[in-house]
């Protein structure tokens, strides 16, 4: 069943998530470093083969509309996600999907571009891991389409928890290298 969906990951059909790439979160991430290089490379690779970058925003709606399991999320630690940041910041080129849930799909209209663009398969890169990562690939799975971990190119501030998420993740579906995740997208 993998090897069937690796065959769906071509750059032609191929979009790039970057997920809430936000300094707050990145500055928290275990791996900081290794996670902007690994992001980086991906987004270069998807710029050079004009595979559409799509950038998440955590953006929370005003106090009133928010919802409450929410309100008390956020208020733990009065967080301020920040802008993306300045290393993988968006070109004017790439679409910044603002959001405030943990699904790429609940609010926002990226299932109707992916479609409208004829995007079969989803490569996710980002933080955190666990949270919107893993619940936006299995989103993206139920809706049809192939997601794709760039294992390098994902982190978290918990490191048990990014690990435990990459191996549920792998079980459901691709979870790659940089290196791997490029080759195919150089596929014809």
């Amino acid at each position: 069943m993998m090897q069937e969906a690796i065959d769906f990951i071509r750059g032609k059909t191929s979009g790039l998530i970057v997920w809430d790439m936000q300094e707050a979160l990145v500055n928290f991430s275990f791996n900081k470093a290794d996670l902007l290089k690994s992001v980086v490379q991906l987004i270069s690779e998807a710029r050079a083969l004009s595979i559409p970058i799509f950038y998440t925003k955590i953006t929370p709606l005003p106090d009133r509309f928010e919802s409450s399991a929410r309100k008390i999320y956020m208020r733990r630690g009065k967080f301020e996600p920040g802008d993306i940041v300045r290393e993988v910041y968006p070109l004017s080129n790439d679409i910044v999907i603002n959001k405030n849930t943990t699904s790429l799909f609940v609010g926002t209209n990226f299932e109707m571009m992916a479609r409208n663009a004829s995007l079969t398969s989803l490569v996710f890169t980002g933080i955190a891991t666990e949270i919107g990562v893993e619940s936006s690939a299995r989103h993206a799975q139920n809706l049809g389409f192939i997601p794709v971990i760039a294992k390098e190119a994902v982190s978290s501030s918990d490191r048990e928890a990014h690990e435990r998420s990459l191996l549920n993740m792998q079980k459901l579906f691709p979870v790659l290298s940089n290196d791997e995740i490029v080759r195919y997208w150089k596929r014809v």
